[in-house]
């Protein structure tokens, strides 16, 4: 299970409201809530700048170091003079103009807080030095140690604008938060956000980054022909070894990836927030390690005319899902792909919706290991398979109480569970496809199956033993509301085993 401990956070418990003066005419006046909330939270934020100063040797306001808050100046000269180890930077309410990066390695417990900062990055064409971040903390080579940084607006709504907010590659103790990136990227530079945590004990937490706007594609931007595609939204590249959670992030779509983890050690978390229309995936993870849990993957439009979107891609590691929603109206790819460099992977209490293109609900590849599906829902409209298992000799899948519904038609793939790999377990399944062109339910290619306790209503025949051995089939129903059996078992299949069963349209055995 992934967690994050040990992160520096200040308290925010709330102090008593402070008791009111009577008025001139010496009668006391009823507070009023929203003055009283306001009152509260105020104390609350000074509380907890107080708490936050409080871990560093030195508080530096930027402004009184010379730092420009009108937008006019770039303040990146000031940052470089003050910034150092045991260090606070404080920006005050201000717009900061930024037209080259700030690079600090190495250090020792270093914060940037924004108190209604919003940071302004110059143009593509006006920008100082390699046009890649605005903030380079740590490297893969001189990571630093204790990194906060929090509390700023980034407004890059000018044309060509678009960089590279933040840069952190830490040993542990990263807390990133409240940083919302306004406008699309449109100078087709590196996306938002890297992060890594270099230490395999070490841990990080990104709260609340967003970038909803997304980017355009690189070569509708002035970088055209330096890169492929153009901008990620959050990477985590192959330097991270530790643990990183990101909470409530919220990205749009970017013509690369959306949350991107491309490291192959390390362990990375999504609780929460929203992903959307990004290309290759929305949300794409690897690493020793994955989970994501409460968060919400949408594919509604195709912004960079891409081939593939996959709502969610996990390429390798062991992951797991739960209690997640994907809802691809528009599909143009798998709604969860599970490539073949999985270890494991479950899926768990979640909800997936299928729009009418024949994109799958979830694909297993061949050789991705031991998958399970449990609790889950999928509605699919497309003709295609709402769970689609390749792969004759990899380890097992099981799939418990899955409900299957939806219009989708048998026009392209008639099933809606095609199934090739052996010594899968079906339980609880409540299969409804009533869809056109003969839909039909369930595909068994392999060997050793379980198949219980479940229910099939499908336009042609439910249940299909195609080539099947040592089949289990009980205390199932399965109707055909069409020109169709409830169960068909070809002539080159091997044991079937039937008991309890309830198959109205009967059975056809052709062996």
């Amino acid at each position: 299970m992934l967690s994050v401990t040990g992160v520096a956070v200040a308290d925010e418990s709330e102090d008593q409201c402070p008791v009111d003066e009577p008025d001139e005419s010496g009668e006391r006046e009823e507070p009023n809530e929203t003055e009283e909330r306001e009152e509260t939270e105020e104390s609350d934020e000074t509380e907890d700048q107080d708490a936050i100063e409080a871990q560093y040797e030195t508080v530096v306001d930027v402004v009184e170091a010379g730092a420009d808050p009108e937008g006019n100046e770039s303040i990146t000269p000031v940052l470089r003079e003050v910034v150092d180890d045991d260090t606070l930077l404080e920006f005050p309410n201000g717009r900061y103009y930024v037209d080259e990066q700030l690079r600090f390695t190495g250090f020792e417990n270093v914060g940037f807080v924004g108190e209604n900062a919003t940071l302004v990055p110059a143009t593509y064409h006006e920008f100082d030095g390699p046009q890649y971040r605005l903030f380079r903390l740590g490297t893969s080579d001189a990571p630093g140690r204790d990194l906060r940084f929090e509390g700023f607006d980034v407004d890059q709504t000018a044309d060509e604008t678009g960089i590279r907010v933040i840069n952190a590659e830490v040993e542990d103790g990263l807390l990133v938060r409240d940083v919302t990136i306004h406008g699309v990227h449109d100078s087709g530079t590196w996306g938002p956000g890297l992060f890594n945590v270099t230490e395999p004990d070490g841990e990080g937490v990104v709260t609340r980054f967003r970038a909803e706007d997304g980017a355009v594609h690189v070569d509708e931007t002035p970088n055209a022909g330096n890169r492929w595609r153009g901008a990620t939204g959050i990477i985590v590249n192959p330097a991270h070894r530790g643990t990183i959670v990101f909470e409530d992030c919220n990205l749009g779509g970017f013509p690369d990836n959306g949350l991107y983890s491309s490291n192959e050690t390390g362990r990375v978390g999504v609780d929460g927030g929203r992903f959307r229309n990004s290309t290759t995936a929305s949300i794409r993870l690897s690493g020793t390690e994955g989970r994501i849990r409460d968060a919400t993957v949408i594919v509604d439009d195709d912004p960079h005319d891409s081939k593939g979107q996959h709502a969610i891609r996990l390429d390798g590691g062991g992951q797991a899902l739960e209690n997640v929603t994907v809802d691809v109206p528009q599909p143009n790819g798998d709604a969860i792909r599970i490539m073949n460099d999985v270890n494991n992977a479950s899926i768990s209490n979640s909800e997936l919706t299928v729009g009418e293109r024949p994109n799958a609900g979830v694909r297993i590849d061949p050789e991705a290991g031991a998958t399970t599906l449990e609790d889950v829902a999928i509605d699919i409209d497309g003709s295609a398979n709402a769970v689609r298992i390749l792969g004759g000799d990899a380890d097992p899948v099981v799939l418990e109480d899955v409900r299957i519904t939806g219009d989708a038609a048998g026009t392209r793939n008639r099933h809606a569970i095609f199934c090739e790999r052996s010594g899968c377990r079906f339980v609880g399944l409540d299969v409804e496809q009533v869809g056109g062109d003969s839909r039909r339910g369930l595909e068994l290619r392999g060997s050793e199956y379980v198949v219980a306790d479940s229910e099939f209503v499908t336009t042609h025949t439910p249940i299909v033993v195609n080539g099947g051995d040592d089949v289990t089939i009980e205390d199932t129903v399965g109707r055909s509301v069409g020109d169709g059996y409830s169960l068909r078992i070809t002539r080159d299949s091997g044991i079937v085993g039937l008991e309890g069963n309830e198959f109205p349209d009967g059975v056809r055995d052709d062996r």
